[in-house]
């Protein structure tokens, strides 16, 4: 049988370099991160941190906050003198006591088309009423105080019956008889309630000596 030849052995020197198993992780060391400026440790409860100087702005609004601090109140001004209302203007249509409805009338007419509206007009009666008042007061007392709150138009009251009118600019007496002490009553009435204008149609003395000799 012939013989092989042998086959060369291999000497460790000759072989290449041997391939190093890799390390275990568990056995590599972990590789520790470079240390950083470390921060600054926060204030342990109860102990302040360092003071910190205060921004510039913030010192400034402080002063002016400081500044604006109001110094002791000045005393008060006294409240003005309350100026007393003045009276109306007063005017006198001399009528007889028959002619003084129609007086007041003329009056009223007037006193519309110089541009007053109607309801600015109260006219008070110191004897027979007005007939549009008797025509009113036939529906009842509540249809005919209802004309007067609607202020649109010019109402007419007796003089025991005005006390219940209210304020208007413009007040017509008309003395078309009736008692004196109702007349007298009526005067003072009519007074408080013209706004800006009281006009008397009647006998001029019997007003002068109702609402006095400097009227």
């Amino acid at each position: 049988m012939p013989l092989l030849p042998e086959e060369p052995q291999i000497h460790e020197s000759a072989q290449g370099p041997r391939a190093t198993s890799a390390p275990s992780s568990r056995n590599a060391p972990t590789p520790r991160p470079v240390p950083g400026p470390r921060p600054a440790a926060p204030p342990r409860p109860g102990r302040p941190g360092p003071a910190r100087p205060m921004p510039p702005a913030q010192r400034t609004s402080r002063e002016s906050l400081s500044a604006a601090k109001p110094g002791p109140s000045a005393p008060a001004a006294p409240a003005p003198a309350a100026v007393p209302t003045a009276q109306p203007q007063i005017q006198l249509i001399p009528a007889s006591v028959e002619g003084a409805l129609d007086a007041a009338e003329e009056a009223v007419d007037l006193l519309l088309d110089s541009g007053r509206a109607p309801g600015e007009v109260l006219v008070i009666t110191t004897g027979d009423p007005h007939p549009w008042a008797t025509h009113e007061l036939s529906f009842g007392d509540t249809a005919y105080w209802a004309q007067h709150d609607a202020g649109d138009d010019v109402f007419y009251a007796d003089a025991g019956a005005a006390g219940r009118a209210t304020k208007r600019p413009v007040v017509v007496v008309a003395l078309n008889g009736g008692a004196d002490e109702a007349a007298a009553a009526a005067m003072p009435l009519a007074l408080g309630r013209a706004g800006a204008l009281l006009i008397v149609c009647g006998d001029p003395q019997r007003i002068n000596s109702l609402l006095g000799a400097g009227v």
